[in-house]
């Protein structure tokens, strides 16, 4: 798997949400932060986002996305921002209107993240993403909404599987349609460190085969520097030494495996490359503060919801209709 795919998978928890809405008239809906990340696409018309404390709207129309990595609060709201604070408060369970026959018709959607070790790639990315409607760019994102919004009209056989395996491109396709807006701009982070050949080839090995005992002299036969150039060229992009970032990718792998398997701890002590069951769940409570066991434990009590982001221009009712738990 390659290491954005790796990424994802790590971070995501549980199923993701989406709803197809429509609104007319003057309104507004204020969303809530949550651990996760959330999107909007406007289908027919046009709106505003109003960003938490304040800042400057921004407005959205018609094939228009908005995604938010860090589940940041906003509103939305279909009037003008100075009367935005007296117009209809539309609250994620009020009364959802006919998509078909409405001026404004928006696909709103969320995904759950494990937000304990966020994978650092998350921190490139801003609160608010705006990818506005632009003919012929992210072909492959605009396809999948189109998909997206057709299964959430019109579910039939199979969309029980079909929507969470187009959430699931949709997401990637949305930081891909970031990473190549930043790949060209100078500066370091996860968007460099993917696109540089040398270290892009180190992240690829270490990913690919985590269990094994990489050295930095391994790593940087991999990339194709000596031993100083890379460890400099690897911390500078990737934010922190080669090494250190295994390890935080062993544990982080370790954790994803202990909330979605019933794998035995030593299998999956064996799986991240600890050879002693000892070893790991020393170094699992060192970084998550918790034992193995509890944390997973934990993680298959916790059957919190993301609804406010997924629902908010529907029905509780309605919701599960489109979306199945």
């Amino acid at each position: 798997m390659d290491v954005l795919s790796d990424a994802v998978a790590a971070l995501r928890t549980g199923r993701p949400y989406s709803a197809l809405s429509g609104r007319h008239g003057r309104w507004r809906t204020d969303i809530e932060p949550f651990a996760g990340a959330g999107f909007h696409v406007v289908l027919r018309g046009s709106c505003l986002m109003l960003p938490h404390g304040g800042g400057e709207p921004i407005t959205l129309a018609a094939g228009d996305v908005v995604f938010l990595p860090h589940g940041t609060p906003h509103a939305l709201t279909g009037c003008d921002p100075a009367d935005a604070a007296d117009a209809v408060d539309v609250p994620c369970d009020g009364t959802r209107t006919d998509p078909s026959h409405a001026p404004l018709v928006l696909l709103c959607g969320a995904y759950r993240l494990d937000q304990t070790r966020a994978h650092p790639l998350l921190a490139d990315f801003p609160e608010v993403i705006h990818l506005p409607a632009r003919h012929g760019r992210h072909p492959s994102l605009r396809a999948t909404v189109t998909l997206l919004g057709d299964e959430l009209r019109s579910p039939g056989q199979g969309t029980d599987a079909t929507l969470p395996a187009l959430l699931d491109l949709l997401l990637i396709y949305l930081m891909r349609a970031w990473f190549d807006e930043r790949s060209a701009l100078p500066g370091t982070g996860w968007c460099r460190a993917l696109a540089d050949p040398a270290i892009g080839a180190a992240l690829r090995t270490v990913h690919d085969d985590p269990a094994q005992p990489w050295t930095v002299a391994d790593l940087a036969a991999r990339a194709g520097l000596s031993r100083a150039a890379f460890a400099r060229r690897f911390t500078s992009l990737v934010g922190r030494p080669p090494l250190t970032y295994l390890t935080w990718w062993r544990l982080t792998l370790a954790a994803s495996l202990l909330r979605e398997t019933d794998a035995p701890l030593a299998a999956v002590a064996q799986r991240v490359g600890y050879t002693s069951q000892f070893a790991f769940a020393t170094a699992f409570k060192r970084a998550y503060g918790v034992s193995a066991g509890r944390y997973r434990q934990e993680r298959h009590d916790d059957h919190r919801h993301i609804s406010d982001w997924a629902m908010t221009t529907t029905t509780t009712t309605e919701a599960r209709q489109l979306v199945p738990a």
